[in-house]
């Protein structure tokens, strides 16, 4: 496995795999590396010849008043990690090899941005969308690989992929829980013994809303006030939203009928969680 640091030097790593024939899988992370991560890296294994992983915070995607600073950085934890998974390059560059210069072109896709995380998080899409395109352009993969638990950002980064006609595949791995149920999540290292425990409310508030939906219910008030319900047990949770979406334009349905996404975010203390099922599982988004 290679780590590098420089656009030029991932770029000259990629042709030289391109040229011998190889189909390249790409795992865009902020490092923080878990094994949610490791089910994207796996996939990419499987499926391609050469695996390139990224691991950069991107400060784009932070506002003013969130983690940027104490996100959680290991680097030879993390190259250790992807030695194990076989991956084959480490792209690991500096803010300075990313943003040498103040940006002033952005990219953005609107409406499914506006809702779930976007409607909280101003301008954290803009970012996201705009540090993905830079790696896209800068490692050129054909298939690269994202995990439902960030499902709005999966949407959006396909509907910019289609949109704008990059020549690479869209791949969506499904979300990878703890024992307990709690959805894998690099800053769930934030969370205190009775928070951790707390936060499984989360996912037991949607296995309860996947419940009443299996049993019949399709109005989206009545699954929310489940989740309710069960949030309503953890004095630590603290809703920031709760939502029931078409599964791919993202928009608030009112009555559940085709794939639907229950989509959570909650505080537990003062770590911002977030979480999803589809309903049905069947026909899972790629």
């Amino acid at each position: 496995m290679r780590r590098v640091t420089t656009i030029a030097e991932v770029r000259k790593a990629v042709a030289e795999a391109r040229a011998r024939g190889a189909r390249i899988g790409f795992v865009p992370t902020m490092g923080a590396l878990h094994a949610g991560h490791g089910a994207l890296m796996d996939a990419s294994v499987a499926e391609c010849d050469v695996t390139v992983v990224s691991i950069f915070v991107n400060p784009l995607q932070f506002g003013p008043a969130e983690d940027f600073h104490k996100y959680p950085r290991d680097l030879e934890a993390d190259e250790a990690f992807c030695r194990e998974r076989g991956v084959d390059i480490v792209f690991a560059p500096s803010d300075e090899e990313m943003y040498p210069r103040p940006p002033r072109a952005f990219v953005e896709v609107e409406e499914l941005t506006a809702g779930l995380c976007g409607a909280y998080r101003p301008g954290h899409f803009r970012g996201v969308t705009t540090v993905v395109t830079k790696l896209f352009h800068i490692v050129q993969p054909d298939v690269a690989y994202f995990g439902q638990k960030d499902f709005q950002q999966a949407a959006v980064i396909r509907r910019m992929v289609e949109d704008l006609n990059f020549p690479l595949e869209i791949r969506t791995v499904p979300t990878v829980r703890e024992a307990d149920g709690l959805a894998m999540s690099s800053r769930n290292r934030y969370l205190n013994p009775e928070e951790r425990r707390a936060a499984t409310a989360l996912y037991r508030g949607l296995v309860a809303a996947r419940e009443v939906m299996e049993k019949g219910e399709r109005d989206p008030e009545k699954v929310r006030a489940r989740v309710r319900e069960v949030w309503a047990e953890e004095p630590l949770v603290r809703e920031q939203y709760i939502e029931v979406v078409d599964a791919v334009d993202l928009k608030p349905v009112s009555y559940i009928d085709g794939q639907v996404a229950v989509a959570v975010a909650a505080f537990v203390g003062t770590t911002r969680l977030i979480d999803n099922i589809l309903f049905p599982e069947t026909g899972s988004l790629t």
